[in-house]
């Protein structure tokens, strides 16, 4: 079997689900990496994001900010 079709063993794991926001003048893809590196220097074992909402600000009929609400989900403590 092709290595890309190989299924890998689920963990048992706990996650924590949190919401934050993302924001950059760039694109939304930097807004998202803005707002999990952001993220990544608070909370540990950062394991998935989830883009849940996508919105701007706009000044003088140009996009001027990103804004992108993501869920991110994190490991609970004692468990690899």
């Amino acid at each position: 079997m092709p290595t890309h079709c190989r299924e890998t063993p689920m963990s048992n794991h706990t996650y924590r689900v949190t919401e934050i926001v993302g924001t950059s003048p760039d694109g939304i893809d930097q807004a998202i990496r803005n707002g999990i590196a952001r993220a990544g220097q608070t909370v540990r074992n950062l394991d998935w994001f989830e883009v849940v909402q996508v919105r701007g600000h706009i000044e003088n009929g140009e996009i001027a900010h990103y804004q992108v609400g993501l869920k991110l989900g994190f490991r609970l403590d004692g468990e690899d």
